[in-house]
C-alpha cells in the first residue's frame, strides 16, 4: 500500500488482486461487517466481493426483522464501514449497501431462519405429497440443518417439512395485492 507525503495510505488503483487472499479478507470483513450491522440492529443478508467488468465490487445486503430497510439505513452503514474498509481492503472498489431485495434467491441456509415467517416460491427435485407439484408458494415455519426447511403450505394449509437436498431453489415470494 502506498503512503502520501503526510503517512496517509493510498489506495492503488492498479494494485493486482492476486496478491491478496480472496478467503482471508472475506474473514476479516464479516465480522467487522456483522457487528456495524448489530449496531443498527439489522442483519447481515449476504457480503460479497466479486469483479465485474475489471472492477470490484463489496455488497453488502442488509435486513431487519422489525422493519422494512431504508435509504437512510443503508447510508448509516456506508458511512460508519468506509473507514475501517479503507484500511482492510488494499485496492480500489465499490461499495453497494441494500437491502436484499423482494423477490431474492435464497442463497445459504442461514437465509431460511433470516426470512422465517416469510413467504417463497419453492422448486423441488421430488414432489413432497400426492399432489404431485415440484414447484409452489409456501411461508418459511423454521429451518433446521438436519431435518430441513419447514414450511406452510397454502393450499394444503398444514406443515411440511422439506429435506434440503430436495430443495432446487427457493426465492422470496412478493405478491402485490
Amino acid at each position: 500500500m502506498k503512503r502520501d507525503k503526510h503517512g496517509k495510505s493510498q489506495q492503488n488503483d492498479n494494485a493486482p488482486f492476486e496478491y491478496v487472499n480472496k478467503r482471508e479478507l472475506m474473514e476479516k470483513l464479516e465480522p467487522l461487517v456483522d457487528n456495524t450491522l448489530m449496531r443498527f440492529g439489522l442483519v447481515p443478508v449476504e457480503t460479497e466481493l466479486v469483479k465485474e467488468n475489471h472492477k470490484w465490487f463489496l455488497r453488502i445486503y442488509i435486513y431487519s426483522t422489525e422493519r422494512e430497510v431504508n435509504l437512510d439505513d443503508c447510508e448509516r452503514v456506508s458511512r460508519s464501514l468506509s473507514d475501517f474498509l479503507e484500511e482492510l481492503i488494499p485496492f480500489k472498489y465499490y461499495l453497494e449497501v441494500s437491502s436484499p431485495g423482494v423477490e431474492r434467491k435464497l442463497k445459504s441456509t442461514k437465509e431460511y431462519l433470516i426470512f422465517k415467517g416469510k413467504d417463497i416460491n419453492l422448486k423441488l427435485r421430488e414432489p413432497v405429497d400426492e399432489s404431485g407439484e415440484k414447484q409452489f408458494v409456501a411461508k418459511i415455519v423454521d429451518f433446521d440443518d438436519n431435518a430441513g426447511l419447514t414450511v406452510y403450505t397454502y393450499k394444503d394449509k398444514k406443515d411440511i417439512i422439506i429435506p434440503k437436498e430436495n430443495i432446487i431453489s427457493a426465492k422470496l415470494y412478493y405478491n402485490e395485492i
